[in-house]
């Protein structure tokens, strides 16, 4: 579970008389096999990203379990329980976290919920109609437990060397196999969320494409699962890998997709959507954000790297000194600093930004995402650029690469 165990009713509920029972609902349904969802929702805890959870039956290598989906504002996560540990988070969660539960079975629906003096509310309705038990029975047989954005047998994954001729993932490829999955279910929210699903036509630019396995990832998802008129364009310094891909495109017939040889700061912005820069190294990340923001994009996606700017520049208070003698720390405070500032930049040129792990260590080192979606309705931008000024002023932070760009363009603009 992504949320820390947070009490917020004055009375305990956790042997309330009404939740035993509809913990025992759930057992039932669970055991004999009439369980279609349970959906947990009104979250109150201290995880600002979980918004609810759906739990579903799932059956796991012969062994049936529960699967917890956290919905999150960015990326969903998924975790599978047997029954009795299952029911031991949801006896901690129910009335603590989580103050609304909605049981779905192949006969009944259940809802329980908490008023806010703590006192337990439990109703049973009917179900409606016969869809959930085929809804069950489906969801077993196919083993939905985790959804996959990328169909593995799209014939891009084979030519890039990512599944072989069976359409099986190369295990070598299994960390890229995820990571692409991953990028895709973050685009995939942020596309729907900005309204982007509805334009006639979109155009991608992806900087630092590199051996373009995103790149392809996203045009293959624009256009085949999304039927958009996609242009999407991957922008690389090393020729010989835009050669690579641009024959890769042309022979599986992607028209549309493209790679040109340049960087993020000599590329001519023309009307971009969505702005993809992953790995930019330390500044280039910055021109890379300038430019998304210059020419309108709805969506900016970065994932940064080497944050040396600031370091240098830091000024931190005495008292911190004994824990920034260590390197690793110091470093970590450049780079929460510059992706900060970076994010509020963002915010007083109306984005809503958010900064978070965009795939485990496990899968790659550089795993910090900045997500900016374009706003629809204009902010507060005088109060967030003077918090960069106060943030400037406590380090003694001089120079920052994306705010002067800022400031240039404005001057151009002007």
């Amino acid at each position: 579970m992504t949320a820390a165990i947070k009490p917020t009713l004055q009375t305990n509920t956790l042997d309330d008389p009404k939740l035993l029972q509809f913990l025992q609902l759930l057992t039932d349904a669970f055991q004999n096999a009439q369980l279609v969802r349970l959906v947990l929702s009104k979250y109150q805890g201290s995880d600002p990203e979980l918004q609810r959870l759906v739990i579903r039956p799932v059956l796991l290598k012969n062994e049936l379990q529960l699967s917890f989906l956290s919905q999150n504002r960015t990326f969903d996560q998924t975790h599978n329980y047997p029954l009795s540990d299952a029911l031991s988070l949801l006896k901690q969660q129910l009335g603590q976290q989580f103050f609304s539960a909605h049981l779905q079975t192949s006969s009944h629906e259940q809802q329980l919920s908490f008023s806010k003096k703590g006192k337990v509310l439990l109703s049973k309705h009917p179900v409606k109609s016969a869809v959930a038990t085929v809804e069950t029975a489906v969801d077993l047989t196919h083993n939905k437990a985790k959804q996959r954005y990328v169909e593995q047998s799209r014939p891009y994954l084979q030519a890039l060397g990512i599944t072989d001729a069976k359409g099986d993932i190369i295990p070598a490829m299994s960390k890229k196999w995820k990571q692409i999955n991953k990028f895709i279910e973050v685009l995939a929210k942020a596309i729907q969320q900005t309204g982007l699903t509805h334009s006639q036509q979109l155009h991608v630019a992806d900087f630092g494409s590199g051996k373009a396995y995103l790149t392809f990832a996203v045009f293959d998802y624009l256009t085949s699962t999304l039927a958009l008129a996609a242009k999407v364009t991957g922008v690389e310094l090393r020729q010989p890998l835009v050669d690579l891909c641009n024959e890769a495109a042309t022979r599986l017939q992607l028209s549309g997709l493209q790679f040109e040889q340049g960087d993020v700061k000599h590329f001519q912005a023309r009307g971009i959507n969505v702005m993809i820069a992953l790995h930019a190294c330390d500044i280039a990340t910055d021109y890379a954000i300038e430019m998304g923001i210059r020419t309108g994009a709805e969506i900016i996606m970065c994932s940064p790297c080497c944050h040396k700017e600031l370091r240098p520049q830091l000024q931190s208070p005495a008292v911190l000194s004994p824990l920034l003698i260590h390197g690793i720390h110091l470093g970590q405070e450049a780079e929460m600093l510059t992706d900060g500032l970076r994010a509020l930049l963002l915010e007083a040129h109306g984005y809503d930004t958010q900064v978070f792990e965009f795939i485990s260590l496990e899968h790659t080192s550089k795993n910090k995402m900045i997500l900016a979606q374009k706003c629809k309705k204009a902010g507060d931008n005088a109060a967030v650029l003077k918090q960069i000024a106060e943030l400037k002023a406590f380090y003694g932070i001089k120079q920052h690469t994306l705010e002067t760009l800022l400031a240039n363009s404005a001057v151009t603009a002007g």
